[in-house]
Order: structure tokens, then sequence, then C-alpha cells
């Protein structure tokens, strides 16, 4: 079982988590988007994310906890600014989605399963592999022929001219601009070499 350990400023984590025994999460378009709105309330405002994926029954993120300074919120009470603990506001998420599924859907089960998994990113060649990985995830998975058709990811919203929360500038620059990021990701790019730092997520 991993320890729990807290998120540490400034460090690239793999986020990810699946349903509870594997069973379905996202039932409809709503409840991904859902999904992506706790996402910007509970976990966006401390971190850079720079992709996702979401799938029916699990989701994956690539992000950057920000720098200490940026780590602090108001409270609900008096306004007084107190430090965030990261993992905690992925709790936050979670139990809010969780909430929501289960008092529209009157179930009572948890959703999620009792601890998200995530894994420090600490090279360049596994941040490159780790976002054609989460793009490819739908296609990986046989849930559609073709990745890039994929509604629930951020490869196309990285390629859009829209307004993002993503760290976009940064991802394409990265790639060396959109046409790289495209061939990139056409090219089969082999995310072989990083299955050992992967392969818990095999859902």
């Amino acid at each position: 079982m991993q320890k729990t350990k807290e998120f540490e400023p400034c460090k690239f984590y793999h986020v990810y988590t699946r349903g509870n025994n594997s069973e379905t999460v996202f039932v409809n378009q709503e409840s991904y988007f859902h999904f992506l709105q706790l996402y910007r309330k509970y976990v966006a405002p401390f971190v850079h994310t720079y992709c996702y994926c979401l799938l029916p029954n699990h989701v994956h993120f690539l992000i950057q906890v920000r720098e200490v300074e940026a780590l602090f919120k108001r409270s609900e009470q008096n306004q007084e600014l107190i430090p965030v603990r990261i993992q905690r506001q992925w709790g936050h998420l979670l139990n809010a989605f969780t909430k929501a599924m289960n008092a529209r859907y009157d179930r009572v089960d948890s959703l999620f399963q009792k601890r998200f998994r995530r894994k420090e990113v600490t090279s360049e060649a596994y941040f490159t592999s780790l976002i054609f990985y989460i793009h490819f995830n739908p296609q990986h998975h046989g849930l559609i022929q073709d990745f890039k058709d994929w509604p629930y990811s951020s490869y196309n919203s990285l390629l859009s001219q829209k307004q993002t929360n993503l760290e976009r500038e940064t991802v394409l620059k990265w790639f060396g601009g959109k046409s790289p990021l495209k061939s990139f990701h056409k090219a089969n790019a082999d995310f072989r070499s990083i299955i050992p730092l992967i392969e818990e997520d095999e859902l």
C-alpha cells in the first residue's frame, strides 16, 4: 500500500484514481463536466495543470504543485488565510463528487478507491511520455478508435485558442509548438520505457 506523503511545492506529479472495485464513475456527459468543475474549485488554484484525461472508471492528471507562497486559502469562518494541503484538496474534490453522484442517483456507497495514487515525475523523458500516455489512454483501453476524438481529455484544449486553465503555453513550448505536439502524438510515441512507473495505474 502506498504510504501517505504530502505533496511537495514545485514538484511534478502524475495523479490518478479509479472507481471503487473498478466501477463506472462517470455515467454521462454532465458527470464528466461536474468533476472538472469541482477540480477547478478545489485543486486547480493550487497547482499547475499540464494535461488530464477522464475515463468512465478512472482519471489521470499531470500537475505541478505551486510554490509555498501560493498554497493558502481564506477560511470560510473569518476569511483568515490558512495553509493548504494538496492531498486534502484532492480529498475534498473526490468527496464532493461522490456526494453529488450519490444524491443524484440515490446511491450510498463510496464511489472511488479509498486512496488516490500519485507518482512524482522526476525526469524530462517521463514528463514528455506521460503527456502522450495520458492522452492516449482512451484508445489504449479500447474505448475509442482514435484518442484525439475523446471529448474528456486535455489534448484538444491544448491545441485550441479557447480560454483554458491548462498550462497550454508551457506545454506547447515544451514540444516546440502545436505541430510538433501533434506529430509527437501521431507518431505513436513509445511509452514502454515508463511502464515500470505507470504499471499500477493499468486499470
